[in-house]
């Protein structure tokens, strides 16, 4: 999972301080992903200044919370279940809500996701994940023969 590049050139602004974060989490199913994070500082409500920089101790609390926020949700489920909490952008806004305490932020995404380290692959498992296809497996399914798909048999013209 990666954001395209016109997106994230959307996002990057003057005047506000970009905070970038990654870190490298277990899921419940034996997948290694690294995970990385961006957010944006916010101008606070009435703010009559025009920028809105977070000082340095500011942004290593907050990159410290985002670690701890990405990690705690990565390693309670497993993969399926955090590709959904990645499509509402579920983990951004709770990084937003636990942060706004530091400095307000502003589009927090989970930016890009790679898997560092698969499992083994065993079909026994993904078939159990999947439902119980042990009857079908191997089983030949035949064609129904249908008589406006067979060709016409060619008819022979003067002979």
């Amino acid at each position: 999972m990666n954001f395209t590049t016109d997106k994230l050139r959307s996002l990057v602004r003057k005047w506000q301080t970009l905070i970038e974060a990654h870190v490298d989490v277990k899921t419940t199913d034996n997948y290694t992903l690294r995970m990385f994070c961006i957010g944006f500082t916010k101008r606070r409500p009435n703010q009559v200044k025009r920028t809105c920089y977070a000082q340095s101790s500011q942004i290593r609390r907050i990159r410290r919370k985002m670690r701890e926020i990405m990690t705690a949700q990565a390693t309670s489920c497993d993969l399926k279940e955090l590709v959904q909490k990645f499509i509402p952008e579920m983990i951004g806004k709770e990084i937003e809500k636990a942060t706004s305490s530091f400095y307000p932020l502003q589009n927090v995404f989970i930016r890009e996701v790679k898997i560092l380290k698969a499992p083994k692959f065993d079909l026994g498992k993904l078939m159990a994940v999947h439902g119980d296809y042990s009857e079908d497996v191997r089983v030949k399914i035949g064609r129904p023969a249908d008589e406006t798909m067979a060709e016409p048999t060619p008819e022979l013209i003067g002979a």
